[in-house]
């Protein structure tokens, strides 16, 4: 007659797609190679966003880091972390595009390059460093908050 909740099959996931109603067009203006609505970013967007994601409490504390280290050490670690930044940034572009560089398909989020990349457990294991530095991030900055509000 009809499926039991126990016959069902559990494995069976339902794709969440969120549209605004536009069609689809291949060749349209408004749309990128891979089907989604176009980015409008600028310049001065972006370095909005790289400027709200670097300033913080790390950056308010630096200037007395680096001043404690003295004139040799402290802007020969500045330069080595900006060696790493810059390393480690250039990674992250390298892997924006699965395949070919300019006509692969896209990884919108971090997960989805190392899904696409390493693939099989190394995505739940990356995924579990990346929540644990998330919660040593979140109790750095409550400890630095509550310590500035003393």
């Amino acid at each position: 007659m009809g499926e039991n909740a126990a016959t069902k099959n559990l494995n069976d996931h339902q794709v969440f797609d969120v549209s605004i109603g536009i069609p689809s067009q291949g060749g349209s203006e408004c749309f990128d190679d891979d089907g989604r609505i176009k980015r409008a970013g600028t310049l001065w967007t972006a370095s909005a966003h790289i400027i709200t994601a670097v300033i913080g409490s790390g950056v308010l504390s630096l200037a007395w880091a680096i001043a404690q280290l003295g004139w040799i050490a402290g802007p020969a670690v500045m330069f080595l972390f900006s060696l790493v930044t810059y390393y480690t940034s250039s990674l992250l572009t390298n892997c924006y595009r699965t395949g070919d560089p300019v006509s692969g398909k896209r990884n919108y989020t971090y997960m989805d390059a190392v899904r696409s990349i390493l693939g099989g457990y190394k995505v739940k294991a990356c995924g579990l460093i990346q929540y644990l530095n998330l919660c040593g991030i979140s109790i750095g900055y409550t400890i630095a908050a509550s310590i500035s509000m003393m």
